[in-house]
């Protein structure tokens, strides 16, 4: 079987240096916001062209906070409405309604698969007060004309880039265009930690300051409180893992385009719609965290791949406005929404993919 992702065999690839850095960690007797938290933050910062790298616990939490600073900061207050896509993970939505805050979903483009940029004025109330575009599955949202239409209104823009570390547009970075963004360090993810890990990324000194507090209790301080704060620190042995894969994140990245290339351009069974094509600010703008494909007929379709040696996934079964938790909207309809959740298959993309592997998913998926 052809794993989705193999994270034993792209681990593997580091393993003297984990294991040195983890060495280091032990050895220095220091275990919460240390060296190796600070030095991350510094160069994580540095690569995404910001000031301010802040790590946390996971990606929920860095959406979380920065929302709660806003709210701390007096540029959010509780009520009011947040702007996002309505086929993201839910996540994203999880963190607008743990901030007191309201979730507006927006139809995502069925091109992209990211928020329709021409659809988010119709959603714009008095209550509105902000935007969180989500760079899902790699690709860029349309971040000039969502940040352009936020400055129209004097919003707030968080990107959610848990999938998107690196991708750029004209050389600026995800998590470069927003306000603030928050990053997760998932495992899976194109730069994952050996275990939960986050960060949020500005050029905000104001929010920066904030954030510091709330994410260790609402202290900067020891025992001086300012804020009502969390307990949401990134773990120094996480940071010394992110810190050693930071390296290679460019050569990983690189690997990724190389293998969608190939899918891109072999796959060709009409049954399997591929609609990550619409690269409109070019192939930078995508690191392909995933490779989503369209089958009108899903389970049949990964059951073939599962009994012919490749192992998919579903990149998310179930829209946030249809989940239990969500109720409240379970009746509201978003087609395109609805038509994705039900459609997508993600097909297996890793970067220590072999080219034999590669060619044989795209054999099997033609044959389908």
């Amino acid at each position: 079987m052809i794993n989705f992702l193999n994270l034993k065999k792209i681990n593997s690839q580091y393993r003297d240096e984990i294991i040195e850095s983890i060495t280091r960690v032990i050895d220095s007797g220091w275990y919460i916001l240390g060296n190796e938290v600070s030095q991350f933050e510094k160069e994580f910062a540095k690569y995404c062209d910001r000031k301010y790298c802040v790590g946390v616990a996971n990606g929920l939490d860095a959406l979380v906070l920065v929302l709660k600073a806003w709210k701390e900061m007096g540029r959010l207050k509780e009520g009011d409405e947040v702007i996002l896509p309505a086929n993201t993970f839910i996540a994203s939505v999880l963190a607008v309604s743990e901030s007191g805050l309201v979730p507006v979903f927006v139809e995502p483009s069925a091109d992209s698969y990211n928020l329709d940029v021409n659809k988010i004025e119709k959603s714009i109330t008095s209550k509105t007060k902000a935007i969180l575009p989500v760079h899902l599955y790699g690709q860029l949202a349309e971040m000039y004309q969502i940040r352009e239409i936020a400055d129209r209104y004097s919003l707030l823009v968080l990107e959610d880039s848990a999938q998107a570390h690196g991708a750029s547009s004209s050389q600026v970075k995800a998590g470069a265009f927003g306000d603030a963004a928050g990053f997760s360090f998932y495992p899976g993810k194109n730069l994952g930690a050996l275990g939960d890990g986050g960060a949020i990324v500005t050029n905000d000194d104001e929010l920066y300051e904030v954030l510091c507090s709330l994410r260790n209790y609402g202290s900067k301080t020891k025992y001086v409180n300012e804020y009502i704060g969390v307990n949401s620190r990134l773990d120094e042995i996480q940071a010394s893992i992110l810190r050693i894969k930071l390296n290679y994140i460019e050569s990983d990245i690189e690997r990724r385009r190389e293998i969608a290339t190939i899918y891109r351009t072999q796959i060709n069974n009409p049954r399997v719609k591929i609609n990550t094509l619409s690269l409109s600010q070019g192939e930078e703008s995508h690191v392909w965290h995933l490779f989503v494909v369209e089958s009108e007929d899903r389970e049949k379709f990964i059951k073939f791949l599962a009994d012919n040696g490749v192992q998919a996934a579903i990149h998310y079964p179930i829209p946030p406005h249809k989940q239990k938790a969500y109720s409240k909207y379970n009746e509201l309809s978003f087609p395109i929404t609805e038509k994705i959740h039900d459609s997508i298959v993600s097909l297996p993309m890793d970067p220590t993919l072999t080219l034999s592997e590669i060619e044989h998913i795209i054999s099997v998926v033609n044959k389908y």
